[in-house]
This record gives C-alpha cells, structure tokens and sequence, in this order.
C-alpha cells in the first residue's frame, strides 16, 4: 500500500469526529476521509446484525477511496463488529475504540469509576470482559444515555440540551465517583455539561486519543506513515443528503475538544 493513500474513519454519525481530531493533531501529514452514518444513527440500540451490516457498508464505502488503515471511530460498532470486520477486511489494518477504563483506573487512586455509553456498548461481552478486568480493584458503574446522541447529532443547542437530559439522567447516580469513562464517541462533545455536573475533582476521559496512538503505532509498524513533506487534508462525508451533518461535522473538527 502507497503511504500517500489516506486513512478512514467512521461513525454511526458526527460522534467519530472526537477520534478524527486527534488523529489530525498526532498525525498531520496524513489525508483523512470521515463518513458519518447519520441516516442510521444511533447505531447503540440496533440489532447486532443490523449494525454489522451497516458496518460492513461503511468500510465497503471508504475503500472505495483506497484507504491504507481505517479506524472503527465508534464504540458501538467497535463492540458489536470488530471481530467481524477484521476478518472480512484482512487485508487491512483495522484499528477500533473501546471504553477508556484503564486509563481511568490509571490516573486516580480510588472512587468508583462510572461508565457512560450505548446500550449496546454495554451489553455486548467486550465491555463486559473489560469490566470484569478491573472489577477486582474498583467498582465500576455503568450507565446508558438513550437520547443523548440524537441530541447532538441536531446540533441545534445541543450543549444546554445534553446538560438538561444529563442532569435528569445522573441524578441518582453516587456522587462517589472519581473518573468518568465517555464509552461513545460523540459524549467527549457534552464534556462541558459532565463538568457543571461533576465539577473539576472529577477525572473525564475517552479513548480518542488512544486509538489516535495505536492508529499512529501501526502505521509505524507497517511502514505506511505519510511523509512529513506532504499536506494533509482531511474530507467529510455523511449518509444523509441533509447538508448539515456535513457543517456540524466540520464545526466539531474545528472546535478544540480538549478546552470545551
């Protein structure tokens, strides 16, 4: 594979542009193209089968464009196909994305650690096997938001929005809490509403830039980096002819997630 061939990304909608922009930080001489399923979002309360199916879709879609790597930008696909799709697509590296639990447990001493995500993302035995991993050390409490992707997948308010619903959604949950693990990549988005929640002692964090790490290391490994002379570029493409997925994708491409 040519080094110039970009790199892909998909989502079940706007939420894999959290990953994307981490990826263009570390690795700014590489060519990117983004597809954001919208049309079927959220992916985290479909049929296992469907989102395989849709998965699979997507991938057909960027390697239409000669992709050298793609990244599975979604949790939910993550753990519900990433199995699958390696083995449909051996012939490519496939990086997925899963809940940042280690790097919670890592950076803080004590506390339960709670778990935002999908239903899906929590019901299937991924989550489930990684949970168990660190049980023994801390207790880990896990939580879906239903609602909150359609939220800001409108785009229309959706930062007082997802404070609203999150408020409502939390208000039971044990204050105990010392990390918050964002198991969907379109929650890194509400990170200003989790922290007039949560306040600054509480530790946020998500696998964007993991993946974005990993991602990097295996194209080292393959000797597939782009050169360091080369402008990268970065093209966006949605399922929904409703232009302003397209707008609302760039404007969170633009935004810096780490100050929001």
């Amino acid at each position: 594979m040519a080094k110039r061939q970009p790199i892909g990304f998909f989502d079940s909608g706007v939420g894999g542009i959290s990953v994307l922009k981490k990826a263009v930080e570390l690795l700014p001489y590489e060519d990117f193209i983004y597809f954001g399923d919208s049309v079927h979002a959220p992916y985290g309360d479909k049929d296992v089968e469907i989102i395989r199916k849709m998965s699979f879709d997507a991938m057909d879609f960027l390697l239409s464009f000669d992709c050298k790597a793609i990244v599975v930008a979604c949790n939910t696909a993550t753990s519900a196909a990433i199995e699958e799709i390696r083995e449909k697509y051996s012939h490519i590296p496939v990086i997925g994305i899963e809940p940042a639990l280690k790097v919670a447990i890592d950076h803080t001493e004590d506390g339960k650690i709670l778990v935002l995500a999908t239903i899906r993302t929590l019901q299937e035995n991924k989550f489930r096997k990684l949970s168990e991993k660190y049980a023994e050390s801390r207790k880990i409490i896990s939580l879906p938001l239903p609602g909150l992707v359609e939220i800001i997948e409108s785009g229309d308010q959706y930062q007082q929005r997802s404070y609203d619903y999150l408020r409502d959604a939390l208000e039971k949950v044990d204050r105990d809490i010392s990390a918050v693990v964002l198991g969907c990549t379109h929650y890194p988005f509400v990170k200003p509403s989790l922290r007039r929640i949560f306040g600054e002692d509480v530790l946020i964090v998500d696998g964007s830039e993991g993946t974005a790490r990993h991602l990097k290391d295996v194209l080292v490994e393959k000797n597939l980096l782009s050169a360091d002379d080369n402008d990268g570029s970065v093209r966006i493409f949605n399922s929904s002819k409703d232009k302003r997925f397209i707008d609302l994708s760039k404007s969170l491409l633009e935004e810096n997630i780490d100050q929001i």
